[in-house]
């Protein structure tokens, strides 16, 4: 085990330009100070030369549920063209308050407690924005989406990188309190995670909400799969002893409802931090999308059957998935949530002629025609190596389009 002053990832330490240092956050400033492309551009761009099934970035290939286009198209009819209010219409507030009740018995304002963003990651920023100063500590989990480090190094602030090891991928808790410190100003948990499928146990949110009280932080959490959770209902952080106050929960309609380009989220938290979170917001976007807004408070609203009609589909997608990499020779641990399975895929290096994840990604692109991603560019420098035989796969794609996905890489191999 490691100390947290020797997991500090501080890549930005010697960068002055705030842009470098959101990039170099982010892992995109190169060793000459330039900025290249982030790992799902790249993946992208090789399933396109390639002509490969992009199984890399998480987005789905099919369309929202047909409540929530009906509802769209009649907010457009409607009128909803001009500004919407910087904390959202009062129907997606009110739905969004509704929808912590109903699910999670969370009893939220809709007036005081509900923020709606330009999606999550406005939701993210504008959290952490609202909360650190130069010489603040954010702990951090990696592997994690590659925004949150660029939002800490953006504000002048510190990442404590605290590993999830595989393949279990869950932290060693002795590693997780090193990294809390007096400087700790907040911690981010995302949860289903990204990129790994696994969900936090209830003995890891005890751990995170006792260490936040000790040192007065707050939790950002990052719950954009709450419903993607297989083994039974998502649990909000915020459900725990002596957490709702200290709690800032992000979510958004992208993933839950298949609408990743239309950038609806929202926050919800107490209102002496929520009352920051929109100062920062509104000088980002102001509102998100108005018609946009009304569509999501209707799909909302729709009832429990859908969501649990949710779970079954991806549950399904899952198992192809999970099925063709055992089928290939893989042992990829079961997906807990999220669209996203993980495989060591080191066995694979001598047939390919590689020496890590990230070559096989390629050597998949050309020969079997599936793009991955490689878990590694989720990690800082101090954490690569965890993961250096890792692929991450999406799975929120047509069943049809995953089995020829698999099909493709068991006759590869």
């Amino acid at each position: 085990m490691t100390s947290a002053a020797e997991n500090l990832s501080s890549p930005t330490s010697a960068v002055r330009a705030p842009w470098q240092r959101m990039a170099a956050g982010g892992g995109l400033l190169d060793a000459a100070g330039g900025l290249r492309s982030t790992v799902f551009e790249e993946m992208t761009g090789l399933a396109r030369r390639t002509g490969s099934i992009n199984l890399g970035q998480g987005f789905p290939d099919f369309d929202p549920p047909q409540q929530m286009l009906d509802a769209a198209a009649a907010a457009l009819q409607a009128g909803h063209h001009q500004y919407a209010p910087i904390i959202g219409v009062p129907a997606l507030r009110e739905a969004v308050a509704a929808h912590q009740a109903t699910h999670y018995g969370l009893d939220v304002d809709p007036d005081t407690e509900v923020l709606v963003c330009a999606g999550a990651t406005e939701g993210v920023t504008a959290a952490l924005l609202s909360l650190l100063q130069p010489g603040d500590e954010v702990v951090l989990f990696e592997p994690r989406y590659d925004l949150y480090g660029a939002v800490v190094e953006f504000a002048g602030a510190t990442a404590v990188p605290v590993p999830l090891l595989p393949p279990a991928f869950t932290p060693d808790p002795d590693d997780v309190r090193a990294a809390f410190s007096p400087r700790t100003r907040a911690v981010v948990l995302n949860d289903p995670h990204n990129p790994t499928g696994t969900v936090a146990s209830r003995e890891f949110q005890e751990l995170v909400v006792e260490l936040a009280t000790e040192f007065d932080a707050v939790v950002v959490t990052d719950e954009v799969y709450e419903h993607l959770r297989f083994d039974g209902p998502h649990r909000p952080l915020s459900t725990l002893p002596g957490a709702a106050s200290r709690t800032l929960s992000v979510s958004s309609a992208g993933k839950t409802f298949s609408a990743t380009g239309w950038r609806v989220g929202w926050v919800t938290g107490p209102r002496e931090l929520l009352r920051g979170v929109v100062a920062v917001k509104t000088y980002l976007s102001h509102s998100a999308a108005a018609p946009l807004q009304h569509a999501v408070a209707a799909a909302l609203s729709l009832p429990p059957q859908f969501f649990e009609g949710l779970r079954e589909d991806y549950r399904e997608r899952r198992d192809v998935v999970v099925s063709g990499l055992r089928s290939a020779g893989l042992t990829p641990p079961e997906p807990q949530g999220t669209f996203f399975a993980v495989a060591d895929v080191s066995n694979h290096y001598p047939l390919a002629g590689v020496g890590d994840a990230a070559g096989l990604a390629q050597h998949w692109a050309e020969n079997a025609g599936v793009v991955g991603i490689p878990v590694s560019a989720f990690a800082g420098p101090a954490n690569q190596g965890l993961y250096a035989d890792w692929l991450r796969l999406a799975f929120c794609k047509r069943a049809d389009v995953l089995r020829a996905a698999m099909a493709g890489l068991v006759a590869a191999v």
